[in-house]
């Protein structure tokens, strides 16, 4: 179960990706912007990773069935001034 939530996030996560090149590549999007998207998946990829990773993966899998766990994209955000 731990595994399967931790592949489904990241496919999530792969996917805004895909889709902030995408609009790079149409010119919505600059270098910088399409950066932040790439620093905003590496930085939410390792909170999940740290969730997943906790160490008793029975406890990792009763969270995830009872509870909605954090919104992991939006901790992978920066703090901006």
């Amino acid at each position: 179960m731990v595994a399967a939530y931790h592949e489904a996030r990241l496919a999530e996560f792969l996917r805004r990706v895909g889709e902030a090149a995408d609009r790079f590549r149409a010119g919505e999007l600059d270098a910088i912007e399409a950066d932040q998207v790439i620093f905003q998946y590496s930085r939410a990829a390792m909170e999940l990773w740290k969730f997943c990773n906790l160490g008793d993966v029975v406890f990792t899998a009763q969270l995830i069935s009872e509870e909605a766990p954090a919104a992991w994209w939006e901790r992978g955000a920066t703090n901006r001034r």
